[in-house]
């Protein structure tokens, strides 16, 4: 069932909605929730007023670029609000006059939803006293729906603020986390309660179903993170430039992927890496790199916005991305939309984008020796490497196209997409 179909589309797909959508997560902008951005400028290029809220302000150094600067200044903080005594007063006296019952049995859903330990009981009766701000603001600013990303926290709040201020609300769910703790999240809670819930991925969708009724499995849809195609322009690198774009935190694996290296470095004189990106194990990479004797051949840039990623890639060879735990990692989309080959962990969902020898290599988590063999294959075979990023682009195009993607999530907001996933063809998409 194509979703889209001409330049109406847009106006079509969003034909039975009423009014706002809003987004919440823990935190944004940021620039590794860059596609959640994307995914909002989508929908509202489709003519859906989107309206953006954050539990936290994330950390200054995390919003990249003018456009995620703009997006910051016009994101409601939750917290930030709920910190003034009197707006918080006010609030909750706005929502008990509205529906007293409501107000009630929105913090009996938080109590009920509480996971054990004073402390989580505290958080959820926190979440309870935000969620009497969130509601209020939002009702203010007209909104009929509310979507959350990602489903652990901010799902919490999520739930309980959507039921008191008597909205539908859906969760895109992209794991790994939040399967790490289903049972804390209330995962099959929030998919009893939800108008729908978006999954990233089959994997993804399978975890959804694990843990919630089956009476609800109808709800859990597929709905891609996407990219837009015209951002990336086909890569041109030398031969031997290997990147990694990602958080530098344990979960990404990127001291496997400096051992690797080291391992292939000698017989591969022109190979270079570059690892884009920030986190809390920087500074030990760095000195890692030094310690191999690398430092000259290893690039750290730092957090990069969504153009110069672009840049990056047009420049590189590969894209390297040694996860242990991913949902499934929209980098990948971006360097195989450049038309690079990939070099991937057999983790979740990544097979479903990673066909292995066809768009790029997939290696076990974990496997050093397995990482350096892919990366010398792709280094000694030029025609490979142009082969797998053609094989790739294809994918990414047909199945991951921003545009398409936000036509799919404008139906199911307007309650009108039905099934799993619509069939999708890129010629379809306005």
């Amino acid at each position: 069932m194509p979703i889209c179909g001409g330049q109406n589309e847009g106006a079509r797909m969003t034909a039975g909605m009423t009014g706002p959508i809003a987004y919440i997560t823990g935190e944004y902008p940021k620039v590794s929730h860059t596609f959640i951005q994307r995914e909002i400028m989508a929908l509202r290029a489709l003519g859906i007023t989107v309206v953006t809220a954050s539990v936290r302000r994330p950390d200054p150094k995390t919003v990249v670029g003018a456009e995620q600067q703009a997006e910051a200044r016009a994101t409601f903080g939750v917290i930030e609000a709920a910190r003034s005594p009197l707006r918080l007063l006010a609030a909750h006296g706005r929502m008990i006059r509205r529906s007293p019952s409501r107000w009630l049995r929105a913090f009996h859903l938080a109590w009920k939803t509480r996971a054990p330990g004073v402390k989580s009981t505290l958080y959820q009766l926190f979440y309870a006293l935000e969620a009497g701000v969130l509601a209020d603001h939002l009702l203010s600013q007209g909104v009929t729906h509310l979507h959350n990303h990602f489903g652990d926290a901010s799902g919490n709040l999520t739930l309980i603020t959507a039921h008191m201020a008597g909205l539908p609300f859906s969760i895109t769910l992209h794991g790994p986390t939040v399967f790490f703790e289903p049972y804390r999240w209330h995962l099959g809670v929030k998919t009893q309660r939800a108008a729908f819930i978006a999954c990233i991925s089959h994997y993804c969708r399978s975890q959804a179903m694990l843990f919630s009724a089956e009476a609800d499995w109808g709800k859990l849809r597929i709905v891609h993170c996407g990219i837009r195609p015209e951002a990336y322009r086909q890569a041109g690198g030398e031969g031997g430039h290997m990147v990694f774009v990602g958080r530098l935190e344990p979960v990404k694996g990127v001291p496997l992927l400096l051992e690797a290296f080291a391992r292939i470095a000698a017989t591969h004189p022109g190979a270079r890496l570059t690892i884009a990106g920030d986190g809390g194990v920087r500074a030990r990479l760095m000195a890692r790199a030094e310690a191999l004797g690398l430092a000259d051949r290893i690039h750290f840039p730092g957090y990069l916005d969504e153009g110069q990623v672009a840049d990056l890639l047009a420049s590189a060879d590969m894209m390297v991305l040694p996860s242990f735990a991913e949902g499934l990692p929209v980098v990948l989309m971006e360097a195989m939309a450049s038309g690079l080959p990939v070099i991937a962990t057999q983790i979740a969902g990544v097979p479903e984008l990673v066909v292995d020898g066809v768009s790029g290599l997939i290696v076990p988590p974990g496997d050093v020796a397995g990482l350096a063999r892919a990366m010398d294959r792709l280094l000694a075979d030029a025609d490979l490497r142009a082969a797998m990023g053609q094989a790739g682009r294809a994918q990414v195009l047909a199945q991951h196209d921003i545009r398409a993607e936000a036509a799919w999530l404008a139906a199911l907001f307007a309650g009108r997409g039905q099934g799993l996933r619509p069939e999708v063809h890129p010629e379809d998409i306005p």
